[in-house]
């Protein structure tokens, strides 16, 4: 029964995420003008850790995870140094951008360029190699990395920036 109901979950899990990847209805824009500049974000009560670098082991091997230990997701719709997300509305309920409060992000042991951008929420969203970077609403615990290829454009970092897989 138990598993039932984990299957279950499971399935409406990825259902929900695979909607978040599909084309924003004509009412929602799907990119915000942004720029590489760092600038103090609005307070969006997000805890400062979250904007934090580093880097744990998984199945998938050595990757980038926030600072409170989740991992860390490059989607293929962005286009790389380009200031700005491609992920808007139901995209970014399902994977929210990974932000900081300070201008400067804090990383360990990752050895790609870190910068940012102006999310398209307003917010600093940090970027790894040019691509701005998203945790996965589907990952419940430190370490998950259940949005591993996703719709087949959501990836895990290297702690050099780059993708795993695809």
């Amino acid at each position: 029964m138990k598993l039932r109901i984990a299957t279950g979950l499971a399935v409406v899990t990825l259902a929900v995420a695979l909607a978040g990847c599909s084309a924003p209805s004509a009412q929602e824009p799907m990119y915000s003008e942004g720029t590489s500049e760092t600038s103090e974000a609005p307070d969006t009560g997000a805890e400062s850790s979250q904007g934090a670098l580093t880097t744990a082991e998984s199945s998938l091997g050595e990757i980038v995870v926030d600072g409170e230990g989740m991992t860390v997701y490059m989607f293929d719709n962005d286009t790389k140094g380009a200031d700005e997300s491609a992920c808007a509305g139901e995209c970014a309920t399902n994977w929210p951008a990974v932000t900081t409060e300070s201008g400067v992000p804090e990383v360990e042991g990752v050895t790609g360029e870190v910068g940012t951008i102006t999310g398209v929420d307003g917010s600093t969203q940090v970027t790894l190699n040019g691509w701005p970077l998203y945790s996965f609403a589907g990952d419940g615990a430190s370490g998950d990395t259940n949005g591993q290829g996703v719709g087949d454009v959501w990836w895990v970092l290297t702690p050099a920036g780059e993708k795993i897989g695809g």
